[in-house]
């Protein structure tokens, strides 16, 4: 543990940002780094609680998360930063954990919501300390290429480079197997890299952890499309087995009247262009969707969404409004939330705290629901029409939406933007293959095991469990790269 009393005397102390209205100028990570001494002591606050949840790493069908789904040795490594043993608590954190810098940036820390110390305070600030760890492993050159010293002959087609992709295929080399990654786009990271604004995971962190890989050994094809430009039957008979990564983007729509009309577009679409563009030309080449001068409204409460707003108050939007359907989360959990688990509370983003800067208020709203879009003589959209609705949930857990009268209103837009989630992955690879899916159309592989119906080939990340997050790749990439490495060699070192 820490300082023995250190969460008594020291407060939680969160790292310093810059001014919202300076930040909303480019596209730079704004979130300061802390003096060492400072990290030090918050470190410090990490208590000897005899069962750290914090690393428990576990979901409970109905309830929630708790802990950290890598199972990061939370504890140890920062009682090693309070002994100022920063090397040392670098190589616990790589113990578990592949991309400590994406997790550190972008993970909402569900280990924090299940910090002993949040029972009654506020939670040792963990994801901070993950993330300065690292960081100084590479300020200071610890962490270099560590390419495994023999091979097995045995070769691994990775189809997808987001998180699990990435984690599978560092693990995989490390076991010695000759590992190629498909990426259909023409820059490595999959979601990393254009699913998240630059602002908060920039390219070249993406970038930095891909060179380390590759001088590791592994093979990155870029534009590469499996299926259609790079066929199956070649797959299949040039590698010994295959692990399939391609995450669960095909999103979902709003059908509704109106829908049609020009300037509605999937939020991945406008996130994706607007990062391309930026690094191909600095948003000089105009092949993005600019919210520049106009009324946005974004359909969906959750971190895409947000992305949205961070992304748009960038472009010099003239307003932006959020839509939640959802009723206005708690500032305090709720009995139906206990710790440990996952803490289901009211959050201002930086991306709210960003359009309030500029705008003068928080651009949520809640409990409303779209009706209708309506366009101008050109067929492109103009206002959208909308009535607040009520959740109502029954004894089975389904939700159903009951309109309120009266609550009709009209919202100007020119750009509207749909972040509702995903349904599932793509199926025309999944076909091809001819792998088994479930009735929600995600590949059917056990949690665990990722062996799909046909043999050799695994599926790990949102492909298989459907939407969630980066760590929860990361933990099934890894998992899937030691089932893959049982079905190679008969057994497994991997963790």
């Amino acid at each position: 543990m820490g300082k023995p009393t250190g969460f008594i005397e020291i407060k939680r102390e969160n790292p310093s940002k810059r001014n919202p209205l300076e930040r909303v100028k480019n596209w730079q990570e704004f979130q300061l780094v802390m003096p060492e001494n400072n990290l030090q002591e918050q470190a410090s606050r990490c208590m000897d609680c005899g069962v750290p949840f914090c690393q428990t790493g576990t979901a409970i069908d109905g309830s929630g998360e708790i802990g950290c789904p890598v199972h990061n040795l939370i504890p140890e490594w920062n009682d090693l930063v309070y002994q100022g043993k920063w090397k040392e608590a670098l190589a616990r954190l790589h113990k578990t954990n592949n991309f400590p810098e994406f997790t550190g940036r972008v993970c909402p820390a569900p280990c924090e919501g299940s910090c002993t110390v949040a029972i009654s305070d506020d939670a040792v600030s963990i994801k901070n300390i993950e993330k300065q760890i690292v960081e100084k492993g590479f300020k200071e050159g610890w962490i270099v290429p560590e390419p495994p010293k023999t091979r097995t002959g045995k070769k691994v087609a990775v189809i997808g480079s987001g998180p699990a992709g990435l984690a599978a295929a560092a693990q995989l080399n490390k076991a010695g197997h000759w590992v190629t990654v498909f990426e259909r786009d023409d820059r490595i990271g999959g979601l990393l890299t254009y699913g998240i604004p630059d602002v908060k995971l920039s390219y070249h962190v993406v970038k930095r952890r891909v060179d380390l890989l590759e001088a590791e050994g592994v093979t990155f094809k870029t534009n590469t499309e499996v299926g259609k430009g790079y066929q199956t039957a070649e797959l299949r008979s040039e590698f010994d087995a295959v692990i399939l990564c391609t995450g669960a983007i095909v999103p979902r729509d709003v059908p509704v009247e109106g829908r049609e009309l020009e300037g509605i577009h999937f939020a991945m679409d406008f996130l994706r262009q607007n990062t391309k563009s930026l690094l191909d030309s600095n948003l000089q080449d105009g092949q993005y969707i600019s919210a520049a001068g106009k009324d946005v409204i974004v359909i969906g409460g959750g971190d895409t969404g947000v992305d949205c707003i961070t992304t748009s108050v960038r472009h010099s939007c003239s307003s932006i409004t959020q839509f939640d359907i959802n009723v206005e989360k708690p500032n305090t959990r709720s009995v139906e939330n206990p710790w440990p688990l996952f803490p289901v509370v009211h959050e201002v983003e930086d991306g709210h705290q960003e359009a309030e800067a500029v705008f003068g208020k928080d651009p949520r709203t809640y409990q409303v629901m779209t009706t209708k879009f309506v366009g101008d003589e050109n067929g492109h959209i103009k206002e959208l029409h909308t009535i607040e609705v009520e959740t109502i949930i029954d004894e089975n857990g389904n939700k159903t939406r009951k309109e309120v009268p009266g609550t009709e209103k009209v919202w100007p837009a020119d750009l509207v933007l749909l972040a509702i989630g995903f349904i599932g992955p793509e199926q025309d690879l999944v076909r091809e293959l001819e792998v088994g899916t479930n009735h929600h159309s995600t590949i059917k592989a056990d949690y665990g095991n990722y062996q799909t119906s046909v043999e050799g080939v695994f599926a790990a990340g949102d492909n298989r469990r459907g939407q969630s997050l980066v760590v929860w790749a990361i933990h099934e990439g890894r998992e899937a790269a030691r089932e893959c490495d049982r079905f190679l060699m008969g057994s497994t070192q991997l963790p």
